[in-house]
């Protein structure tokens, strides 16, 4: 019943969306139904995901997972940046990192601390994965130092530099993790359920869903700068917040499942392995498509709120997840930090 009811609300809130969106009708309506569909469509995306990291493996299930589950961030900012909208880019992106980090991957810890009194994952994939957060972390704060004593020219070469050495350095982490030393930062395997489909209908709702995100991303991001002005809301926290919880429907329901059967170690890799993806490829490549789109393209120098915050909640999941095993109590220590940040984001 309660699939059915799930597959009745995508349907009509994507036709709802498309409905409002081409008929030009009140854009506070086109983004309020924009937001509501691109949670279903979200919600579609993970459970078709999931399905086919079923049949891929525990390793490259949470790899999958958080892969697709940032497709609603990358094409959502890709808009974005098409527009020139740049700010609300970074935001977003710093949105999708703090709310990987500490929203989806506290809701699972707590969710599964309900259920099971302590919960462990491989303790040298939580060391590799602290290691890689800081890269993020220092990555964005050098160039925010000394962006001040370069020019325009200058900033955007240093931009296109960082960049390229972020993704390079992204993709010899898959390289290491998935081939040299797959099985030492792999877990214990635990066995699986079902899988909600086929192989061949779960790739096929694989790309189905993420047309749909596409779809739903590009109506949402029509209506935003007017509903920013018209609310008197701040680009930083409608980056941030709203489209950043919007976008992370996906890892937050995948996650948050793998957490209750006791996999921790997968909603692990989805949320910090999401992040990781949004700092080390996601916005670099976004910094890299902004010089072919754009005559003034984005730069890699985040606001120091920005770098601020994304410091803080590397910090804090750094300390929490180093040991290799959870509890609610330290799920609910991720939410307290985020729900700060989120009142802070709003009145400044």
């Amino acid at each position: 019943m309660k699939g059915k009811l799930f597959y009745i609300g995508l349907l009509v809130s994507f036709v709802a969306a498309g409905i409002v969106h081409y008929m030009h009708l009140n854009t506070t309506l086109q983004f309020v139904i924009a937001c509501i569909a691109i949670v279903f469509v979200a919600g579609f995306l993970g459970k078709a995901t999931e399905s086919v990291a079923h049949y891929a493996g525990d390793r490259m299930g949470g790899f999958l997972n958080a892969t697709f589950g940032n497709a609603a961030e990358l094409i959502i900012a890709f808009f974005l940046v098409r527009d020139g909208l740049y700010d609300v880019v970074k935001a977003s992106l710093t949105g999708a990192i703090i709310g990987n980090l500490l929203l989806v991957l506290g809701l699972s810890i707590f969710a599964g601390g309900l259920k099971f009194k302590e919960q462990s994952f491989n303790i040298k994939l939580a060391s590799h994965n602290s290691s890689l957060m800081i890269l993020g972390v220092v990555a964005l704060f050098i160039p925010a130092i000394f962006t001040g004593g370069l020019t325009t020219k200058e900033t955007s070469s240093m931009s296109m530099i960082v960049a390229i050495i972020l993704i390079v350095a992204y993709l010899l982490w898959l390289f290491f993790s998935m081939v040299t030393h797959k099985n030492v930062l792999s877990d214990e395997a635990i066995e699986h359920g079902e899988a909600a489909w086929s192989k061949g209908t779960s790739v096929l709702f694989l790309i189905l869903a993420t047309a749909m995100v596409a779809f739903t991303s590009e109506w949402l991001v029509g209506t935003l700068e007017e509903v920013t002005h018209k609310f008197g809301l701040s680009e930083l926290f409608v980056g941030a917040f709203l489209i950043a919880i919007i976008g992370n429907a996906a890892e937050h329901s995948a996650a948050v499942m793998m957490a209750m059967k006791n996999k921790m170690g997968a909603a692990v890799e989805i949320a910090i392995g999401s992040s990781l993806q949004i700092a080390l490829f996601v916005a670099p490549v976004l910094i890299i498509l902004s010089f072919f789109m754009s005559g003034t393209p984005m730069n890699i120098v985040f606001t120091t709120y920005e770098i601020a915050a994304i410091g803080v909640a590397v910090f804090i999941t750094k300390s929490i997840t180093q040991d290799g095993s959870t509890n609610w109590y330290e799920g609910l220590l991720l939410l307290f930090v985020y729900i700060i940040l989120g009142v802070v984001f709003f009145l400044v």
